[in-house]
């Protein structure tokens, strides 16, 4: 096992020396900007979403051009290299370096100025691109370009990338869409690049005038021809457009500190035509004859990165995603249908409604990320992620391609940009060993003549940056390369600008992410199944896309509330996932599992779990958090939050078994009591202190039962509510046996929530399950040896339980979410000793509570997984609303007819799924949809002192404003117990949970339960 506990690789102290100096030089000449060069802001930046990882000496995000001159000036004194990043998201390398990287997006990053009638926007290198869709659409425009990452790439990432889109087709790639441009050189000369020679630097056009017959001739004619220095564009006969050939450089040849852009007009409708054919290459071979019917795109996909093809999918194991607009929705109805005749497809499907197209697109959009995931879980990399080719020559191609990696043993599922013939591949490459290495490098070089071979582009889209620019003289010849190699020496004749890239580059298989990783497993504590047990493959998931950078996403989504609020990129799920990966490297971030910089980073992490659904690749921050936090704590003193809210079960049972809590209560309401209780236990001094349940649950249900554990009036068995109650009794007769239907059993979960915090939940959900026709019953609290009899009475127990009292079920949730494991992980087993008998019966075990449940069906099985009856509980776990579709299929709601706002629990919505829930709402006649995002208070995150802004702002971000914009009438929903906190504490608002909306409803309603059938 490799060992994280030491303080790991010491970088040189003189070269650490010298950085300090740099750093106090920069911030000297600096007039707004911020300068970084500390352990967070290097290791955050040492990768994109490529294979390569780069380590800079620091970070500088500048306020404005004067800031970029400075920087460019004293590094150019220094010798030290410059590079310029955007959203980081480049594929191919070119956004890492060695030296300063430039991040725009802290303060460059504005929409200055729109000119709806010029059709022109002027924006900073920095703004995301989807800030400018939504400045434009008022007006019926858009910027043309939209790559799958637009939510979170920059302009100036786009244009140093000459970034294209699924709508190149229609509206073509970021050159076609740049007027002007504002560059700083190396030597710190500002220019202004347009048209007609305008800006360019001194020797340029000599260079270009001399060699026009090369500049004629040596580039191929594709659409998409990313691939090197784009000096065609100088061309007399093409505008000698300065700007355009300025595209595509990434950043080897300037520093963008402005851009003048063009916009286009908006459909103002569209539909969708989904055609389906027998496999890729029959898609393939379609796409370019539909291109005269002027779609606006035509993206190909097949069945491996479609996660069910029944939703919403025509048959086939390939399809074609062709988009068409018009003045009307016939209008675009009626030209994809003429789509659809044209195209010789197994089958199709037209789509008008605009959710329905959105999530079929959000699937395309999100290949990016799945394909790096291969249908058996093996890893599989970018590398080749953008080759292009002649769109007529596509299918040819890709059967080629498919030979090719047939050969070499490798598995890839293309997908991409078929009307443009561009095609994205993540492959299965075995990048952590010397063999795979090597094959990888083979691989790449006969890759390259293949796509030659058909007049193709090593880039289509992403740039050559380290991954292909080695290979540009297969592609291009040496005596066009050389010529590259004179117009970045003309640019930068100080090779200071991103060096490597482009021209003189470093090998394709060098600076590699995954060699610095080590190569024994990690000893963890959980057993992270999907990744083989090894925390390293876990860590690797993320690739990069940065779809949790994603600020302003209203919906259903969750991820990265922290984000969303602070957006610092060690807040975001890649940014954490980056620093683990420095930590595990031990270069950059030394501390190992002690390392402070994780630590902090992890600090705002809210545990929400969005990541583990809303990340294309399912990267868990809450597990690396818990499991980080369970070995930097080891032998230390925690937080006071970990002893106060962690061990909250164990605080609150005492206050039960007691009787105190009225005190407890009394003594809460006392202000100076409360603030000092608050300031002991580590809470935020701004949180309220919830009130304690006078009766707990469990104690409301023995009091409703009889003397033989009878609820009055009825019998067990014949039914009324079964056993396996307080001493570990067993259910009525026929219990055993029964699974669903009228008087089938189920164990309900009590909670440590709807025990002490919220019992009326617990009594509303045995009120609306026992009206359904179901028996419920409690899980046992001593240990049986052996699984009841059946008969309601008997009980075998194990002496030695008895002698150490009673226990409860607990899913450790409170110990998990500080990284207490190791006592998770004990009382999980207490758990499954308890839960035996419960788990021979086969009934379903109800938890009301949503983290609960997802703490069982994810943690439970990963922290125990040598224990079968993990498993086996995790399975048997459902929502409220899964065990009455389940188990009494045949039972309606009360109908409310009112509408519903609030929140959909973050664990409901990343681990648990929310579709029973909204079919019951559907049946209830409860109207309307809750809102996506966190709480914020998120169990005890927003309860710890220090997280009150963050947690008020996430609550702000979705949840408070939807409370806030809801009717009068309108239902308020939380499941959760944290969101129904949050919502009192900082809204004024009760949330009820589902089941005391059902319940109330039933008190009310004078007629008999409706059961369907008979």
């Amino acid at each position: 096992m490799t060992d994280l506990s030491s303080d790991g690789n010491r970088a040189d102290r003189a070269s650490h020396a010298d950085a300090d100096g740099l750093a106090r030089e920069l911030r000297r000449a600096l007039t707004g900007g911020d300068v970084d060069f500390g352990v967070t802001a290097r290791a955050l930046v040492t990768m994109d979403a490529s294979n390569y990882r780069r380590v800079p000496l620091g970070v500088v995000a500048p306020r404005d051009a004067d800031d970029v001159a400075a920087v460019l000036e004293v590094c150019r004194t220094h010798g030290v290299p410059v590079v310029a990043r955007g959203g980081g998201t480049s594929i191919a390398g070119q956004a890492t370096g060695t030296g300063v990287v430039l991040d725009f997006t802290r303060h460059m990053d504005r929409l200055l100025a729109l000119d709806p009638d010029a059709r022109t926007a002027v924006v900073q290198p920095g703004l995301v691109l989807d800030r400018l869709q939504e400045a434009a659409a008022p007006h019926g425009l858009r910027f043309g370009p939209d790559p799958s990452t637009h939510s979170r790439c920059t302009l100036g990432g786009m244009i140093g990338n000459n970034s294209c889109g699924s709508h190149s087709v229609a509206w073509g790639t970021t050159a076609d869409s740049v007027r002007e441009l504002s560059v700083v050189t190396a030597r710190g000369r500002r220019l202004r690049l347009g048209q007609g020679w305008a800006g360019a630097p001194d020797g340029l056009r000599a260079l270009a005038e001399g060699e026009l017959a090369r500049l004629r001739t040596g580039f191929p004619e594709l659409p998409r021809r990313i691939s090197g220095y784009a000096l065609d564009a100088l061309l007399p006969e093409k505008g000698a457009d300065v700007a355009r050939s300025f595209c595509g450089s990434e950043g080897t040849l300037g520093v963008l500190t402005e851009a003048v852009v063009r916009l286009v007009e908006t459909p103002h409708a569209r539909a969708l035509a989904v055609l389906g054919y027998a496999d890729e290459g029959a898609a393939a071979e379609a796409a370019a004859g539909l291109l005269p019917l002027g779609p606006l795109t035509v993206e190909g996909m097949a069945r491996d990165l479609v996660p069910s093809v029944s939703a919403g999918f025509p048959r086939g194991d390939a399809w074609l995603f062709v988009e068409t607009g018009g003045d009307s929705a016939a209008e675009a109805r009626a030209r994809a249908e003429g789509v659809v005749r044209a195209a010789d497809a197994v089958d199709a499907l037209v789509v008008t409604d605009v959710a329905a197209q959105r999530a079929l697109w959000r699937i395309r959009e999100d290949a990016s990320g799945t394909a790096t995931r291969m249908p058996d879980g093996s890893e599989a990399w970018p590398g080749w992620e953008d080759c292009a080719v002649p769109p007529a020559r596509l299918g040819a191609y890709l059967r080629d391609f498919r030979a090719l990696l047939a050969g070499h043993g490798l598995r890839g599922t293309p997908y991409g940009h078929f009307g443009d013939g561009c095609v994205h591949v993540r492959i299965d490459f075995d990048l952590l060993s010397p063999a795979g290495t090597v094959r990888f490098r083979r691989f790449s070089e006969e890759l390259a003549d293949l796509v030659v071979a058909h007049g193709g582009s090593l880039s289509g889209e992403h740039g050559d940056g380290q991954a292909r620019a080695e290979l540009l003289p297969r592609m291009y010849g040496a005596e066009l390369v050389a010529l590259f190699e004179r117009a970045k020496a003309v640019w930068d004749p100080d090779d200071l600008l991103n060096p490597g890239m482009l021209v003189r580059p470093a090998p394709l298989d060098s600076n590699l992410r995954f060699s610095v990783l080590p190569r024994e497993p990690v000893e963890v504590a959980f057993g992270y199944p999907a990744d083989g047990g090894d925390f390293a493959a876990a860590v690797r998931r993320c690739v990069g896309v940065a779809k949790c950078r994603t600020v302003h996403a209203p919906g259903a989504g969750v991820m990265c509330p922290s984000f969303r609020v602070t957006g610092a990129e060690e807040h975001s799920t890649r940014g954490r996932a980056r620093l683990l990966h420095e930590m595990l490297a031990g270069e950059v971030v030394t501390g190992g599992w002690r390392s402070t910089e994780v630590r902090d980073a992890l600090d705002l992490c809210l545990s929400c779990k969005g990541c583990r659904s809303d990340c294309p690749v399912g990267v868990d921050m809450a597990t690396y958090k818990a499991e980080f936090l369970h070995h930097h704590y080891a032998g230390r003193r925690r937080p006071a939050a970990h002893y106060a809210l962690g061990w909250l079960p164990v605080w609150l049972r005492w206050v039960a078994r007691t009787r105190t809590a009225p005190a407890v209560n009394a003594l809460s309401a006392v202000r100076p009591l409360a603030a000092a209780a608050r300031r002991l236990a580590g809470i935020a001094p701004e949180r309220g202190i919830p009130r304690l349940a006078p009766e707990p649950f469990t104690r409301w249900w023995r009091r409703r039962r009889g003397p033989c554990g009878e609820e009055p009036g009825h019998r067990a068995g014949t039914g009324g509510t079964g056993v396996m109650g307080e001493r570990g009794g067993a259910v009525g007769p026929g219990g055993a046996g029964e699974r669903g239907g009228a008087g089938g059993l189920v164990v309900l979960w009590p909670d440590t929530f709807t025990e002490h915090l919220s019992p009326a939940v617990g009594r509303a959900a045995v009120r609306v399950l026992e009206a359904a026709g179901l028996r419920v019953a409690l899980p046992p609290t001593l240990r049986l040896r052996r699984p009841p009899v059946g008969d309601g009475r008997s009980r075998v127990l194990d002496p030695v339980s008895v002698l150490r009292g009673r226990g409860r079920v607990c899913c450790g949730l409170t110990y998990v979410s500080t990284g207490q494991l190791d006592r998770a992980r004990a009382v999980l087993r207490r758990t499954l000793d308890l839960m035996e008998p419960v788990l021979e019966t086969g009934a379903p075990v109800v938890v009301l509570e949503p983290s609960c449940a997802a703490a069982l069906r994810t943690d439970l099985p990963d922290l125990l997984p040598g224990d079968p009856r993990a498993r086996l509980l995790a399975d048997h776990v459902l929502t409220f609303a899964e065990t009455l579709e389940r188990h009494a299929p045949g039972w309606r709601p009360p109908r409310l007819d009112r509408p519903v706002a609030g929140q959909t629990h973050c664990h409901q919505h990343a681990v648990l799924g929310d579709a029973a829930d909204r079919r019951l709402r559907a049946a209830a006649g409860l109207t309307g949809e809750l809102s996506g995002g966190c709480c914020g208070l998120a169990g005890d995150f927003g309860f710890e002192k220090g997280h009150w802004e963050v947690s008020t702002a996430c609550a702000e971000e979705q949840l408070l404003p939807s409370v806030r914009r809801s009717a009068e009438g309108t239902v308020i929903l939380a499941d959760g117990y944290s969101c129904r906190t949050q919502l009192e504490q900082l809204a004024g608002v009760r949330g009820r949970h589902l089941a005391e909306v059902l319940a109330r409803a039933l008190d009310e309603d004078p007629r008999p339960p409706r059961h369907q059938g008979g």
